[in-house]
């Protein structure tokens, strides 16, 4: 009685465990997701910054130009994203 008893407690136990370590790896696949978002929205920082630099002498207001418009969007959709992720 003794041995079976033990043997439903390690039963029960594996499947704790194998659920925890499934919450873990969503968490980490979910951490490593938004990492992956953070270094997008680096990305486009440093070509909004590019972009605005060369238009800063063509252009009066460089804020205007499309292409800079687009990325702005760009980072902005890739904020909601990280947001969104942050929020679970």
């Amino acid at each position: 009685k003794g041995v079976k008893e033990g043997i439903e407690v390690v039963k029960g136990g594996a499947v704790v465990v194998k659920k925890k370590a499934g919450e873990l790896t969503d968490e980490g696949k979910r951490r490593y997701k938004i990492y992956e978002l953070h270094r997008k929205v680096h990305k486009e920082m440093a070509e909004l910054g590019g972009a605005i630099y060369d238009l800063s002498s063509k252009v009066e207001n460089p804020l205007l130009s499309s292409n800079v418009k687009e990325i702005i969007a760009r980072i902005k959709k890739l904020e909601e994203k990280i947001k969104e992720l942050e929020e679970r």
